[in-house]
């Protein structure tokens, strides 16, 4: 039976660990932190329980993939909630539109509050939509690529994909759809995740949105750090030997340069048969990989802009009508996006999300308190923005908006993070977003999973491919699985063959 070694237990990691316990290897996880998670962590202070990571959870069927390839069922180890509404979009004018769970009840929305063209046109929207991921998924995203002659090797597939308009753009796209100019913010507002202006994003990207306006948005009982844990307890359940608080310091060679495990802080060595490591890419050449250059794309990508997020414990209650994702969309649009991205200033107008999880967990925040995720999208440590400087003043101006947007603010328990501390957490260019989705740096041309002058050596996460975000990060972990199965001589064990 062949071992494989996977560095880090996010959530890219432990899906890796529970794709290949169940393809029959064995399987071990190092971690340097106390808990899994990684960047999907958890902090508790003063009866408030922050988490540190992503709180929109969509595609729960790519999790249960995780989970069931692990011998285990979703439902098992992890109880979801489906939210309704998925999103409160605000908008500078007061006005507001909830992102509804269903079809016709969406669409009832658009029909209340934009009027029966706009809610005609959805229907539409939803089929091109539908179209889109039918096509994309299969084909260019839960795929693993040799080169960008891949992209030939289906294709109708990618005739289908040009013919939708996929490789045209995803603003002019969306606004010729609809008249409301809230509902174009609504349904490309998501390019964020890609780190890509909506006017300038590929609307193939709008599969992003279809996970999060069509698919729905789901909330786990105990907060979004359930998701690692779900995945720690069936990798667990199914083998995997998780080891906590050890750091990885060292990738061990074989003498035909192929990997033979790794070494942890101590001096421990642990032996594999592969190696699959997580780390954000820059990092791990620079840390574990210093003998070797990196790929171009590695070297001189462009990464997305970061991201200011401050966890809030205060005292008091969320005005009526406040859910738990909050949409602050700012009255300026494109001139804003041009500052963050193009200029590399902080957006003059900014729209920012405020996730409130003690209204659908009660237990994440003290009695009579509310627990709160403040985001600004902000520019990353190449943008024009001192850090050092601007901590204290970015903190008064979200306290300002809570303020002005009826939020309790008499605060207890607080932690602001800012692209220094993400650089400081292991996040290149101090961005959680990874490499931003241009054409460029999007499948066979983002950086591989395979690292081929190191036989064995493989890599998961959101600086690889598919990409960033929760589903991309764990169709990630299984791709990588995928390449070191194939890369072992896999011996399926009879209980596994299910």
């Amino acid at each position: 039976m062949s071992t494989v070694v996977v560095i880090g237990a996010g959530l890219a990691g432990l899906a890796t660990a529970c794709h290949l316990v169940g393809s029959g290897h064995e399987v071990v996880v190092v971690e340097r932190g106390t808990i899994p998670g990684g960047r999907a962590g958890r902090v508790e202070r003063e009866g408030y329980t922050f988490d540190t990571g992503p709180t929109v959870m969509t595609m729960p069927g790519l999790l249960e993939d995780a989970t069931r390839a692990a011998g285990s069922e979703l439902s098992d180890v992890i109880t979801l909630r489906q939210l309704d509404p998925a999103y409160r979009a605000r908008f500078a004018d007061g006005s507001e539109i909830h992102v509804r769970a269903g079809h016709e009840a969406m669409r009832a929305e658009i029909a209340r509050e934009c009027g029966s063209k706009d809610a005609a046109a959805f229907d539409d929207f939803v089929g091109w939509l539908e179209r889109l991921y039918a096509i994309e998924l299969p084909h260019f995203i839960d795929t693993n690529f040799d080169s960008p002659l891949d992209l030939l090797r289906n294709p109708g597939a990618a005739a289908r994909l040009v013919g939708m308009g996929g490789f045209g753009r995803l603003g002019p796209a969306v606004r010729r759809r609809f008249d409301d100019e809230r509902l174009r913010r609504l349904f490309t507002f998501q390019a964020m995740y890609a780190g890509l202006p909506p006017s300038s994003a590929l609307s193939l990207y709008a599969v992003i949105t279809y996970m999060d306006c069509i698919e729905g948005v789901y909330f786990p009982e105990g907060g979004m750090s359930e998701v690692p844990r779900s995945l720690e307890r069936a990798a667990t359940r199914g083998g995997v030997d998780l080891r906590y608080g050890q750091t990885v310091t060292r990738i061990l060679r074989r003498g035909d340069g192929g990997v033979a495990g790794v070494e942890v802080d101590g001096g421990e060595q642990l032996r594999a048969d592969a190696v699959v490591c997580t780390l954000d890419l820059p990092v791990a050449y620079e840390q574990l990989l210093p003998d070797l250059r990196p790929g171009r794309v590695v070297r001189n990508g462009t990464y997305s802009p970061s991201a200011v997020v401050w966890h809030v414990g205060a005292r008091g209650q969320v005005a009526e009508g406040t859910h738990h994702h909050n949409i602050h969309f700012g009255e300026a649009w494109d001139s804003s996006f041009d500052a963050l991205i193009k200029q590399g200033r902080l957006m003059p107008d900014p729209s920012r999300l405020v996730t409130v999880p003690s209204l659908t967990d009660p237990s994440l925040a003290a009695p009579d308190g509310t627990t709160m995720y403040v985001l600004e999208p902000v520019p990353n440590l190449a943008g024009k923005v001192d850090w050092s400087a601007q901590r204290a003043p970015m903190r008064d101006s979200l306290l300002r908006f809570l303020e002005t947007e009826g939020y309790p603010t008499d605060i207890v328990a607080e932690e602001l993070v800012d692209p220094l501390d993400w650089q400081a957490q292991g996040m290149a260019q101090g961005t959680p977003f990874a490499l931003a989705h241009t054409f460029a740096q999007t499948g066979p041309f983002r950086p591989p999973n395979v690292e081929k002058r190191v036989p064995g050596l493989f890599f998961a996460g959101s600086g690889t491919t598919p990409g960033v975000g929760v589903p991309m990060v764990l169709i990630s972990g299984k791709l990588a699985a995928q390449r070191a199965t194939a890369y072992l001589p896999a011996t399926r064990r009879e209980a596994v063959a299910r």
